[in-house]
């Protein structure tokens, strides 16, 4: 055993390398006899034969069963208080045509959060009324379109938003669906860049007073508040109720259930002081999922229970009519069901001091093994600090396993796939490797740095494979410029 003093604290010597932990996988990923990694009976190396490298693969399966299970299990948490729940994808997350139809076809909503995810929810058939439309900084034609298009809820983020749609709605002849984006002041545990229902952020109608003593009597009223009035006094548009969204990646539940009490409370509020009736609570979304041996996501089931428990209880302290309740699951959907397949090109070794003298005589070594894509489709690692794992795909391995960085082939230093995984000591030059946990905010936030094509993304189900976004050429590339 060689464990290298430069792995970080959480990260295990494996006893097995060749092994997968199932949590981090699609359920239909598993590693034949011979070694090779295959999804749902399709080999990695067919699959890098037939489509090329870097690749997203998704197993449609795996998708759909992650959706059946949100919206079965919170259907059912719910039954006994609302009737069951309304799950809204959030298609930011990732998001095409094909996935736009699976999700409506497993008696799912579509979240969005521009004119374009609009457009793709179009090409898809996805009827208006199972829309949303979100986003801080909504243009006119995207609300225009929203409101042409008559979907089924708009989320407004702030009163000069909230002036604008009544605006278009009149214009239009139109009567706007509304909910209202608060920021309960919830402060949830994950990376400061995905927590979203703090305070000193930009999302959001902020539940805290806007005045001082001795200001004008408006400005002791919370933004919230201010919102709920005038979206109530607006002619064109009907107040469907609140929304909030804590943040990204969190696994610990009492979070979700704060929010639940906070914005419940606040409906109540509005209830007793201005005879204003919300009938809709949307809780967000934000569950994590497993990226490393670190995270333990909970069952949907689990959570599903522990939100209902919560709105139960507040609901009957409050006096409240129970709002009808919406989620909305992204990454829990599509993170687990998606990884993307690399093929190394260049193993490099280098000499590091050791972060503590006494562990190590001498210099410790890190393994650097360059892949063929990097942060032009995974820009996580870079933005968020996001930490992967990763595993030799197309053969088993006997080797001991050695301390690696997986690394891009960008220019720049930061361009880190898994910052620290033990994978086999003899990964070489044209071995693959395969990033679970990548279909989430990968393909959806990728990019063409350094003019790199953006990868196909490839979905299989009962062993066929088919394309449903395409890889894009040297020449799409240059499409826009025209001097080429």
């Amino acid at each position: 055993m060689a464990i290298s003093p430069l792995a970080p604290g959480w990260l295990s010597y494996p006893e097995d390398v060749n092994e997968l932990r199932t949590q981090e996988w699609a359920h239909d990923v598993v590693r034949h006899p011979a070694g090779e990694l295959a999804i749902d009976g399709v080999s990695v190396r067919r699959l890098a034969e037939d489509y090329g490298t870097p690749l997203f693969v998704l197993s449609e399966a795996d998708f759909r069963q992650r959706a059946r299970e949100f919206r079965d299990a919170f259907n059912a948490a719910f039954d006994d208080i609302c009737g069951g729940v309304d799950v809204y994808y959030a298609g930011k997350s990732f998001l095409c045509t094909e996935v736009a139809r699976w999700v409506i076809e497993e008696g799912m909503f579509l979240d969005t959060c521009s004119g374009g995810e609009l457009l793709v929810a179009e090409r898809a058939g996805v009827p208006a009324e199972k829309l949303g439309l979100h986003g801080n900084n909504k243009s006119n034609a995207e609300l225009r379109r929203a409101l042409q298009r008559g979907v089924g809820r708009i989320v407004a983020d702030s009163l000069d938003e909230i002036s604008r749609i009544e605006v278009l709605a009149a214009e239009l002849g139109v009567r706007a669906k509304v909910m209202l984006r608060l920021t309960p002041g919830v402060h949830a545990h994950t990376h400061e860049f995905i927590a979203t229902a703090h305070e000193d952020q930009k999302f959001g109608l902020s539940l805290a007073l806007g005045g001082a003593a001795g200001s004008p009597e408006g400005a002791k009223q919370s933004p919230a508040e201010q919102a709920v009035l005038a979206a109530r006094d607006a002619e064109h548009i009907e107040l469907l109720g609140i929304h909030c969204h804590i943040g990204s990646q969190i696994f610990d539940a009492e979070g979700f259930a704060e929010a639940a009490r906070r914005l419940l409370g606040f409906s109540a509020q509005m209830r007793d002081r201005h005879g204003v009736e919300l009938a809709e609570v949307d809780l967000g979304g934000g569950y994590g999922i497993a990226y490393t041996e670190t995270d333990s996501p909970r069952p949907a089931a689990e959570i599903a229970q522990a939100m209902a428990a919560v709105v139960r209880q507040e609901c009957a302290r409050l006096g409240l009519q129970p709002p009808r309740i919406s989620i909305e699951p992204g990454r829990a959907i599509v993170g687990p069901s998606t990884f993307t397949l690399y093929e190394v090109g260049t193993v490099k070794t280098v000499a590091v001091d050791a972060p503590d003298a006494s562990a190590s005589a001498e210099a410790a070594e890190r393994r650097y093994l360059a892949v063929d894509g990097g942060m032009s489709d995974n820009p996580r690692p870079v933005l968020y600090d996001a930490d992967y794992t990763a595993v030799l795909a197309n053969r088993a391995s006997r080797a001991e396993p050695v301390l690696s960085r997986v690394v891009g082939k960008h220019c720049e230093s930061g361009d880190i796939v898994v910052r620290d995984a033990y994978l086999p000591g003899d990964v070489a030059a044209g071995d693959l490797l395969a990033v679970p946990g990548t279909g989430a905010y990968c393909w959806s936030l990728s990019s063409n740095y350094n003019y790199l094509p953006r990868p196909a993304v490839v979905a299989v189900r009962d062993g066929a494979t088919r394309v449903i976004v395409r890889a894009e050429t040297e020449e799409d590339l240059l499409a826009r410029d025209p001097g080429a």
